[in-house]
């Protein structure tokens, strides 16, 4: 079968693209469950905290934008860590890949089944879900970026719906009190490491370095990202503490798109579905990129990353992916207790990579920089 020029680099993006990739990949599944993990008013400085936390660590993943070493790519990783270290942390990176992408997806098709298809079969969703990545993934890395631009606009407009839950009747001041703990308990360091782990993405910048190619003010739109992730987080939080109020939070799986529900509008009978429609622009967009990562990482495992991309080999991989998500959707995600391990599972990871990836870098950057003196 012909070859493929999925990874080409036509052209550099401006800072524009490093704003609406850091706040739609931090914007991801987990977004849509925060608040019922949280459940406590106090939490609203947990996720100031955290949201600071991570302003430090992307302190971090600047300096690595600087790198010229990153900026090549392949090359430059393996001047890194040489071509054997390459090809192991490319295999780590996949596992991390995989379930992120996993519970992105089956997390989405979970939320359409039931608001939106209660009575269709979950499996049929997500092979929709993943024709439509792999579309706006065959077309390159390069469009597939592009795209996140039309993902940022058909998307950020939905944090508006929130508003009228801030003001009466349905609003009460009293839901947010105590605003200063009481006690601390396991529950709300679960909740932080939540945060934390949603907040992750912008590790994954690193990665596509190539394409975005060298920023001058690299921090400055890691930042603004950054903070409008962290205000959305704030503003959804509130909302549904004002909503719910903290005693009924955590019996909705769903909070955010539940009390959407409730609002009602002269055109839209069900903002609800139209809200949850629109997110599968974010879904197929992240899916899309995580498997241009997913395909490259695998190329490099089995050493054929200096050779031409293949159709044959990226369609065996959606292949592959498509059926391992249907069988874990079947028997794993179905029951509570399966669901529950793989939402685990991914917090940990996500927090994980978001924590260590940058300094990672960082480190091997500098010693190598030690090395050439």
């Amino acid at each position: 079968m012909k070859a493929i020029s999925l990874y080409n680099k036509t052209s550099a993006f401006n800072g524009i693209y490093i704003v609406f990739l850091v706040n739609r990949l931090q914007m991801l599944y987990f977004v849509l469950l925060q608040a019922t993990f949280l459940v406590y008013p106090h939490m609203i400085w947990a996720i100031v905290a955290v949201g600071a936390l991570s302003q430090i660590n992307l302190i971090l993943v600047s300096k690595c934008f600087s790198s010229e070493l990153l900026l090549k790519g392949y090359q430059g990783y393996v001047e890194l860590f040489g071509k054997q270290g390459v090809r192991i942390l490319a295999g780590i990176g996949l596992l991390f890949l995989i379930v992120k992408i996993i519970v992105t997806v089956l997390g989405y098709m979970e939320m359409v089944h039931y608001f939106v298809f209660p009575s269709m079969d979950s499996n049929w969703l997500i092979l929709s879900v993943l024709l439509l990545g792999y579309y706006v993934a065959a077309k390159g890395m390069d469009n597939t970026i592009r795209y996140v631009s039309i993902v940022f606009l058909c998307t950020f407009w939905m944090i508006g719906l929130v508003f009228p839950f801030f003001f009466p009747p349905i609003a009460s001041i009293y839901d947010l009190f105590p605003l200063v703990p009481t006690s601390w308990t396991f529950q709300s360091w679960k909740g932080v490491l939540l945060i934390w782990s949603s907040l992750s993405g912008p590790e994954y910048l690193l990665v596509l370095l190539p394409w975005l190619g060298k920023q001058q003010k690299s921090l400055k739109y890691l930042s603004i990202g950054n903070a409008i992730s962290v205000a959305e987080y704030l503003l959804l939080f509130i909302a549904a503490i004002l909503f719910f109020g903290s005693h009924y939070l955590d019996k909705s799986k769903f909070p955010v798109k539940s009390m959407i529900r409730y609002l009602q509008s002269p055109i839209f009978e069900r903002i609800d579905i139209l809200m949850v429609s629109l997110h599968i622009f974010l879904v197929v967009f992240a899916f899309s990129i995580f498997m241009l990562m997913f395909y490259g990482g695998l190329r490099i495992v089995m050493g054929r990353s200096l050779q031409p991309g293949k159709l044959t080999g990226f369609v065996i991989s959606l292949i592959a992916l498509t059926a391992v998500m249907i069988i874990l959707n079947e028997w794993i995600w179905k029951g509570y207790t399966g669901t529950n391990m793989l939402l685990e599972l991914q917090i940990w990871l996500g927090a994980l990579t978001y924590l260590l990836v940058p300094s990672f870098f960082l480190l091997a950057i500098k010693r190598k920089e030690r090395l050439k003196l």
